[in-house]
């Protein structure tokens, strides 16, 4: 992690106007010894949680032949996760909100923690279904406390930072999991690896623990007066279901059409709910303030389709190392590696160019991730099998450095756009539809990918198929960035 007063993507003031010209920065402040005690625990928190589900991705082919799942249980193993994590976000920050933040962190992380266990000893695909489900829980319920813990102990540029480097950490987390899954896998053997991939999650989350207990400050209600949204919340998930479910169980032309039906009236009766709980007086799930920010409704569709995306370009990219090329878990992961590399290196950098370029530069890394990967499909169907990994490994090295770009500009920006009185569930809302997203798009994409391969057309054309797929997926965050950066202009809002 990068010193307190390093600079971050979430902190450069750059102007928002049309022209992105950079305007003078203000004196940069310094965390005191209380205030990097307490980011020391959030920073931990996240990584912990986050790192998760991308180690998992290594492990899929080990597990699936230990557990011998079907490709709908690996579905919901690896989707269940972001449903239950992202759908946890808005109680557990309301929660934080009436009754304090810090012993649901502790409650959130411990049961994160237990539930490790339960997946790494697990004999059946359901019970490890289950358990993911409730890690996605406790995840949920701690990064809700995180979020709303740095929104209450720093304010102004602080807490910009602290939210910059909470993306960046979440980040290099999500990079730096297939190396680390791999290598445990290397060294275990494929049975026992997986296991142990999720005991991982046991020591770090333990030394989170302690120090959550000691620095995260004493609770300290501050919204006596939140209420939960809970139909707003049912009708979330309800239509995140119906969009995953088609993924997991192919329905046939006529069911994707009830399908489709059923979304498009779950969606309707969400914007009517919304609309009616606001009229009553009450806090609904999704504040209209954010809804009526162009900039920041547009800038979490970019997060969305971005997060969607890259998690699902990872998992597939690791199922068609291992399974089609016939890769070790340790040489699937080296492949990966340069990603973690280079997002590392361009999260550090990217204040820098943004400073130079503004907004433009979410766009930028936008574009640089789908077109590395649509090259990525191109490549895996022509190029020589012993020519692949290397050139897989060079495109994850442009695949990272687009992400590390765009991860904390594109949040920073978000959050900057919240209005005010939607400050508190801003972060959340975000995150939440990151999660979602996730959770639909690795459904999608892993069943297109595994129906693919099941079909007897080969890894090479299921990879092309998928990466494709991603790549219109990432297409839509650049349109959806574009689309942003011209709504900030006409708000004509500086950054600072």
């Amino acid at each position: 992690m990068r010193s307190a007063n390093a600079p971050d993507a979430a902190n450069a003031n750059a102007d928002e106007s049309a022209t992105d010209t950079a305007i003078p920065q203000p004196p940069r402040e310094r965390f005191d010894a209380a205030g990097r005690r307490v980011l020391l625990v959030c920073v931990a928190g996240g990584f912990t949680t986050l790192l998760d589900q991308s180690v998992l991705n290594t492990s899929v082919p080990a597990l699936r032949e230990t557990l011998h799942a079907q490709p709908a249980h690996l579905q919901w193993i690896v989707a269940g996760y972001s449903l239950a994590f992202g759908l946890a976000l808005i109680p557990g920050g309301r929660l934080g909100d009436v009754k304090g933040r810090k012993w649901f962190f502790v409650t959130g992380l411990a049961l994160f923690t237990l539930v490790s266990l339960v997946s790494a000893t697990a004999t059946d695909p359901a019970v490890l279904i289950a358990a993911r489900l409730l890690q996605g829980a406790g995840a949920g319920l701690v990064n809700s406390q995180m979020i709303g813990t740095l929104q209450d102990v720093f304010d102004g540029q602080l807490r910009a930072r602290a939210l910059g480097m909470y993306a960046v950490t979440g980040g290099l987390a999500f990079a730096l999991g297939p190396p680390v899954g791999g290598a445990v896998l290397a060294a275990a053997g494929p049975g026992l690896g997986w296991r142990l991939t999720f005991l991982l999650n046991v020591p770090f989350g333990l030394a989170t623990l302690a120090l959550a207990v000691r620095h995260l400050p004493k609770p300290r209600p501050s919204a006596r007066g939140a209420n939960l949204d809970v139909l707003g919340l049912l009708l979330v998930a309800a239509l995140t279901l119906v969009l995953m479910l088609p993924f997991v169980q192919p329905p046939g032309w006529r069911g994707a059409l009830a399908f489709a039906g059923a979304a498009l009236l779950l969606l309707g009766a969400l914007v009517w709910w919304q609309r009616r709980y606001a009229r009553t007086g009450g806090q609904p799930l999704i504040h209209p303030a954010l809804t009526r920010s162009a900039p920041y409704a547009l800038g979490t569709a970019t997060a969305m389709a971005q997060f969607g995306s890259s998690l699902a370009a990872s998992l597939v990219l690791t199922m068609f190392l291992q399974d089609g090329l016939g890769l070790s878990p340790m040489g699937a992961a080296l492949v990966a590696l340069p990603s973690a590399v280079a997002m590392g290196v361009a999260s550090a950098l990217a204040w820098r160019v943004v400073q130079r370029f503004g907004r433009r530069t979410v766009t930028a890394g936008m574009t640089g991730s789908a077109l590395a990967m649509l090259t990525s499909g191109l490549v895996a169907h022509w190029a020589p099998a012993a020519l692949l990994p290397w050139l897989l490994a060079l495109l994850q090295l442009l695949s990272g450095a687009s992400i590390g770009l765009m991860g904390s500009t594109n949040q920073a920006y978000v959050l900057r756009h919240a209005p005010a009185e939607a400050a508190g569930v801003s972060g959340a809302i975000l995150q939440m539809a990151q999660r979602i997203a996730a959770a639909v798009a690795v459904s999608a994409l892993s069943g297109v990918y595994l129906r693919h391969t099941a079909g007897g057309g080969g890894h090479r054309a299921a990879y092309l198929s998928a990466s494709a797929v991603c790549a219109g997926v990432a297409g839509l965050a650049v349109l959806a960035s574009v689309l942003a950066n011209r709504a900030a202009g006409r708000a004509n809002t500086p950054a600072d």
